[in-house]
């Protein structure tokens, strides 16, 4: 009885430090996959205007289906399969649409109610785009950037609208090639709109 009792009490103290070890192994690791890309969504306003939502992503191939980033407590590190890898490929794909967008963070309309309500050409064509990468608080711009998508889809036929009466409804959709040979995986690609007068008005970073 008292050896049973002895063995039960061994058992359960090496249930508890496996417990123990074990906590402490998926303390010290996460690990995080990027399947699919960096996703990234915000939502902007223009001034004595409308609100909008811009959703987009970056991609490169597979590289960030293949991507994972493991956190310890000794440090992070970016593993490609089996090999471990520090700087983004040579370019990345940044694709991202802009449409309206009406939430809680909006501007209350009783401030401005004769703004404008919904997106326009002439609002869209007043923007800057500018990308910069991101390390700390620093920014630097980001150099030889190439759009080579730029569709406008009518979310509203413009004839059905015309027909009801309603406001033409537009999405924005863009598609930039941004060299990123050397680039830590560490750094952040930051997206900024800017209006006709430098004024920010949409601000994102897709991060890892």
């Amino acid at each position: 009885m008292r050896l049973l009792l002895h063995a039960t009490r061994c058992a359960a103290a090496l249930l508890i430090v496996h417990g123990t070890f074990a906590f402490a192994l998926a303390r010290d690791k996460s690990v995080w996959s990027y399947e699919g890309g960096l996703f990234v969504i915000t939502n902007g306003s223009l001034p004595n205007g409308p609100c909008f939502r811009l959703t987009g992503h970056v991609t490169s191939g597979d590289f960030f289906d293949r991507l994972k980033r493991v956190d310890r407590e000794s440090g992070t590190i970016f593993r490609l399969g089996a090999e471990t890898v520090q700087n983004f490929p040579d370019q990345l794909t940044l694709s991202f649409n802009v449409h309206d967008h009406y939430d809680q963070t909006c501007p209350p309309r009783e401030e401005n109610p004769g703004a404008p309500k919904y997106l326009t050409r002439a609002m869209m064509t007043s923007l800057h785009l500018y990308l910069y990468w991101k390390r700390g608080v620093e920014l630097r711009p980001a150099g030889n950037v190439e759009r080579t998508v730029f569709v406008v889809r009518e979310l509203i036929p413009k004839a059905a609208a015309e027909a009801h009466g309603l406001p033409e409804k537009l999405e924005w959709t863009y598609e930039y090639i941004v060299p990123s040979a050397g680039v830590p995986l560490t750094d952040s690609l930051v997206l900024i709109l800017r209006d006709a007068d430098n004024r920010i008005v949409a601000r994102v970073a897709a991060r890892l």
